[in-house]
């Protein structure tokens, strides 16, 4: 396992540990569901490290996109979040913190691309042909009841909180 394949695993994990904390502890509901999204692209990163590239790509999908959209609908339908409280970067030294990140992001992208890198572990080209069909297959035979009572569930849940938010705007 090469060194540069540890250290991104790890970044990654820091990062979602560090998303999941910041996550828990806003305030703010709409600074939460970002913090819950950040999380969200680091499990999805160590996914793909972890030779999962499906996995990940459903993470981004699936819970980064859609399911977070919708939350973030009802939450601002609700008018739960303040207007002065969704940023979590505040003052000077939040900005710089952010902007070194980004930095120190970028660098490892211009390494990455310019160097020679290669995966620590080399993909099998004859394993890699029918990734989805076992997964498809488990999803939509023997656990069809549990994906259908989900999705009504999500429906039920939009559905609840749009009677909510019109039951508090006639009070």
């Amino acid at each position: 396992m090469s060194l540069l394949y540890q250290f991104h695993f790890y970044l990654f994990g820091l990062i979602a540990v560090a998303s999941a904390l910041l996550f828990v502890t806003r305030k703010s509901p709409v600074a939460a569901a970002m913090w819950l999204v950040n999380t969200m692209f680091a499990l999805a990163g160590l996914y793909v490290m972890l030779d999962a590239q499906f996995v990940g790509a459903i993470q981004v999908l699936v819970y980064a996109g859609a399911i977070m959209v919708v939350f973030l609908f009802v939450v601002m339908l609700l008018n739960l979040g303040e207007g002065d409280a969704i940023s979590d970067v505040r003052g000077r030294w939040g900005r710089i913190a952010a902007g070194g990140a980004g930095l120190a992001l970028l660098a490892q992208l211009l390494v990455l691309t310019r160097g020679n890198a290669t995966p620590a572990v080399a993909p099998d080209p004859a394993g890699t042909e029918n990734v989805v069909a076992p997964v498809a297959q488990v999803l939509f035979t023997d656990h069809l009841l549990a994906f259908e009572v989900t999705s009504v569930l999500l429906l039920v849940a939009v559905v609840g909180a749009v009677v909510l938010a019109k039951r508090g705007g006639r009070a």
